[in-house]
């Protein structure tokens, strides 16, 4: 539990844009194991097990009834960062979470997996249930979507970013 919580919990919170159910959804699937451990395949990887039942729970409970987002996307600042610098971050960083929120579910889940959680594309195809062309295929429409959302903001975004790392 202690190794796959984690994960689990950031890939539902991102899927359901940061709402509160986060958690009670990643802990439905660590439940749904602990009630029933011969659901697992034999062979077969726990956390991939684990990644597809919380998934699906999320896809399950957008069905039932939208969520609502949270705009808790922003990140504490550094100390020494002056609130001019922070307010420049959090907004770059509330832009981005906003692109990355509107993209399809789909889009959202192999993005999440492949870049926040830095999954391979062979795992996170496994995960997804889907080829690994699929999951490029998938990749690419949400890079593309996200390239074209932050087009407009991007002198803006390049800037605060790189204020940042100096």
């Amino acid at each position: 539990v202690d190794r796959h919580f984690p994960v689990v919990h950031r890939v539902v919170w991102r899927m359901m844009n940061g709402h509160a159910d986060a958690e009670d959804v990643a802990q439905e699937a660590f439940l749904r194991l602990w009630r029933d451990p011969a659901q697992v395949r034999e062979g077969a990887a726990l956390r991939g097990w684990l990644m597809r039942v919380a998934t699906n729970m999320v896809t399950d409970r957008f069905r039932v009834k939208p969520m609502k987002t949270m705009d808790d996307g922003i990140e504490v600042a550094d100390e020494r960062a002056s609130a001019e610098e922070h307010i420049d971050r959090s907004r770059a960083v509330a832009t981005i979470d906003a692109a990355v929120a509107s993209l399809p579910e789909r889009q959202k889940l192999a993005l999440t997996l492949v870049h926040f959680e830095h999954m391979t594309n062979i795992t996170a195809a496994s995960i997804m249930e889907v080829s690994v062309d699929a999951l490029e295929s998938l990749l690419a429409r949400a890079r593309r979507s996200l390239k074209e959302q932050l087009a407009a903001n991007k002198t803006a975004l390049l800037a605060t970013l790189s204020a940042e790392r100096t």
